[in-house]
């Protein structure tokens, strides 16, 4: 059935709203009269079944106002929920709607989890291909075209329209009444929306009671409902056509038949009426936008202020905060960060200018202060950073780096600015005292710094006060005052010994340092006896050290006992290996004179060691240099009692090259001299070396000591010593020092040692 209506759809928005609205109006009173009566008559007629039986019905809920979810409780509402609500008691049946998630009503007749699907327009095939059933007409839904703006409309069979896809069943309905129209499905309203103002649609259809409640929303205000172009649909319920479904189609239009006409309209009314779109964010900012721009604008304005505001204050802070960090406060000089970048920033912008940095520092100014009071102290520092900078151009540059110790930026300009600062600042600051009438010159030491070409490409201002503080150091310790230029081998050898002291723990850790072995020999036995342990390092960044280089070193450092702890206990190790290979024999290991001061619980660390490793004490011999005994008597002589009382052996290293007298050899209980064989090899008369040695030899003899000659060189040389009398030795000539898996090589007999 067609229905056409004609009216005027005025200025406002949302036409269709008027349009039903004036409908629906003139029907109120009569609507509102008679409703009591049909409602009593139905009653009296007894013709509804009390609802018993529990009637599933699959709704769309994209179709508000006839159906969607209640936002405040989440149900289903809508005038087609509580139309059908009304007729499904009168048939008997609790009505329980549940939104079907099928892509279209079509697709829905499918699931059997659905009793009936609702609305259809008219029967139709499933997706599958089942046949439907539907209902009796539940009332006439009105459908309106939409267009953007006014427009002329051709007859409907002439049109391209289009429609969201949830309305597939609908747009065949539509098909059938109106043959020559052409529909494209789209997924979403603003997607129909799009695709009209684009131009691929003449218009959009929908339901007018759905057009009420979309054209609320403001960005819609563009599209106009052509209400010349209004017909109406059937709003029916369907199922699949079996015998089940029949038999609900059946009851169900007993209940639609007893639905009046007048209650139909009010629900429409009642829901038509209500403003039930929701603003959403987009909607806001669409119908507001150019308030919330201006808004925003202004916001952003106010903020720009407040940044640039609190800008200014951290600018102000931060100027306070860097003349607090770059100028000292007591002198109104530099700080040392100051002197730091301004004098970087002076090399940097005057590469042509020959620079030299100068560290200096008053001496013993810790007892001006407390001869003269700190005031008096403060006033000289003062009156020295004055007198400096009244001698400074724009291009140099004063800082104090701390307590009295200044850094001075100057031009090389010669011996003559050289004198004119002595004159004009040091001499000044040395009578500070004089010139008040006390008794008191001030001494001060500087070291001065001439930068380098390569200074100027790489800029380190650390390392030239480094420099000059090396070379005022030397006139500090000198005890004398005055100035000193820096030497860099001086600085290459101290950034030597702190490459070498600083990477020990690393290095023992990383394997760069390894224990091996020198083979000790018996020239009579033409045998292996035992061994002396050295370490050997291989720096990452220096390479292959001499011992003669970081021993000393250490030792002077104070780390040669975390070395020689390391070497001690490797032998250990090795030395427990051997024995259980077989190989039992002794190793001389080296104790060094600070290893003994530092360290009196050494006799007892041994004797932990060898219990540890299950070694007797006599495979494990301590070497004690000649002039450690010299050096420190007292105490090496009784860290030697305590060794040999745990039954180790200790042997006297490197006798005969130090300076020490022979009353030595009566007062210190070792047992094993090492003889060192530069009387044999230095220079002077090679025949009153042999001399010497020989009546060595025989002293020890004498003694009751044992011996080895340690640094055999020549087949001359070991040939002499065992004539003499000694038959044990070590050096080049049989073997040099061997990593101690080519020492085990030496042992098995797999290599041979020259000389036997």
């Amino acid at each position: 059935m067609r229905k056409i209506i004609r009216g005027r759809n005025g200025q406002r928005k949302i036409t269709l709203l008027l349009t039903l609205m004036i409908l629906l109006t003139l029907l109120l009173a009569e609507t509102m009269i008679v409703c009591a009566q049909s409602e009593s008559a139905v009653a009296q007629s007894g013709s509804a079944a009390e609802p018993s039986e529990i009637l599933t019905v699959g709704v769309p809920t994209d179709r508000c106002p006839i159906f969607y979810r209640d936002p405040e409780n989440g149900e289903i509402s809508g005038i087609g929920v509580d139309l059908m609500v009304t007729a499904a008691e009168k048939a008997g049946y609790r009505a329980e709607f549940r939104e079907i998630t099928e892509k279209s009503l079509k697709a829905a007749l499918d699931n059997e989890s659905y009793d009936v699907v609702m609305p259809f327009g008219s029967a139709l095939t499933s997706e599958s291909g089942k046949p439907s059933i539907v209902t009796d007409n539940l009332m006439q839904t009105p459908f309106t075209l939409v267009t953007k703006g006014r427009q002329d409309m051709p007859p409907l069979n002439k049109l391209h329209v289009g429609m969201l896809k949830s309305l597939a069943a609908g747009a065949e309905t539509v098909n059938k009444l109106y043959p020559g129209i052409e529909i494209t499905l789209y997924g979403t309203m603003d997607e129909c929306v799009k695709a009209l103002r684009d131009g691929k649609v003449d218009a959009l259809l929908h339901n007018s009671y759905v057009w009420s409640y979309v054209l609320q929303k403001p960005s819609y205000s563009d599209l106009m409902v052509q209400p010349s172009a209004m017909f109406s649909m059937d709003f029916r319920i369907g199922t699949t056509n079996t015998p089940a479904g029949r038999e609900k189609v059946a009851r169900l239009n007993r209940g639609i038949v007893l639905l009046d006409y007048n209650r139909r309209q009010a629900v429409i009314l009642d829901y038509t009426s209500r403003r039930l779109y929701r603003y959403d964010l987009g909607d806001y900012l669409y119908q507001y936008g150019l308030l919330l721009f201006l808004s925003g604008l202004a916001l952003v304005f106010l903020i720009v202020i407040a940044i640039q505001r609190q800008r200014a204050m951290k600018r102000e802070q931060e100027e306070k905060m860097r003349k607090m960090v770059d100028y000292d406060q007591l002198t109104g000089v530099l700080s040392l960060t100051g002197f730091r970048k301004k004098a970087e920033e002076l090399i940097r912008a005057h590469p042509d200018i020959a620079y030299m940095i100068s560290y200096n520092n008053i001496k013993d100014f810790k007892y001006i202060n407390e001869s003269f009071g700190k005031q008096a102290g403060d006033e000289l520092l003062r009156f020295w950073a004055d007198r400096s900078m009244e001698r400074l151009s724009e291009e140099e540059a004063i800082g104090r780096l701390e307590g009295d110790h200044f850094a001075v930026l100057r031009r090389v300009n010669g011996m003559e600015n050289m004198r004119g600062d002595e004159k004009d600042v040091f001499e000044l600051v040395r009578d500070f005292f004089i010139a008040k009438g006390k008794d008191n010159r001030v001494l001060i030491c500087s070291g001065i710094y001439v930068l380098t070409p390569e200074d100027y490409y790489h800029i380190d201002v650390d390392q030239m006060l480094d420099y000059a503080r090396v070379a005022e150091r030397k006139v500090r310790d000198s005890g004398k005052d005055g100035y000193a230029f820096y030497n860099q081998d001086q600085w290459e050898r101290g950034k030597r010994m702190a490459d070498i002291v600083g990477h020990l723990t690393t290095a023992i850790r990383d394997g760069e340092i390894r224990v091996w072995y020198q083979p000790q020999v018996d020239y009579k036995e033409k045998k292996i006896t035992g061994a002396e342990a050295l370490c050997r390092w291989e720096h990452n960044k220096l390479g292959w050290l001499s011992p003669g280089e970081f021993i000393p070193i250490l030792e002077e450092s104070g780390g040669v006992y975390e070395l020689n702890s390391f070497v001690w206990e490797t032998v250990c190790q090795d030395l427990a290996r051997w024995n259980e290979e077989g190989k039992h024999f002794s190793v001389s290991v080296n104790m060094s004179r600070s290893d003994i001061q530092s360290n009196p619980g050494l006799p007892e660390f041994f004797a932990n060691l060898t219990r540890t490793y299950r070694l007797s004490p006599d495979q494990l011999r301590i070497e004690i240099t000649e002039t450690a005994y010299v050096e420190d008597p007292a105490i090496l002589i009784e860290m030697t009692k305590k060794l040999r009382s745990y039954g180790f052996k200790v042997e006297m290293d490197d006798f005969g090259s130090g300076y020490s007298s022979l009353h030595m050899l009566k007062e210190v209980p070792v047992d094993r001299i090492k003889l060192d064989l530069m009387f044999l090899s230095g220079r002077g008369d090679p025949k009153k070396g042999r001399v010497i040695v020989s009546h060595m030899i025989r002293m020890i003899r004498s003694l009751g000591m044992d011996m080895i000659a340690e640094g055999v060189e020549t087949a001359e040389q070991a040939d002499f010593l065992c004539e003499r009398g000694c038959p044990e030795m070590q050096g080049y000539y049989y073997a040099k020092p061997l990593p101690a898996d080519a020492f085990e090589k030496m042992l098995n007999g797999e290599t041979e040692c020259s000389g036997l």
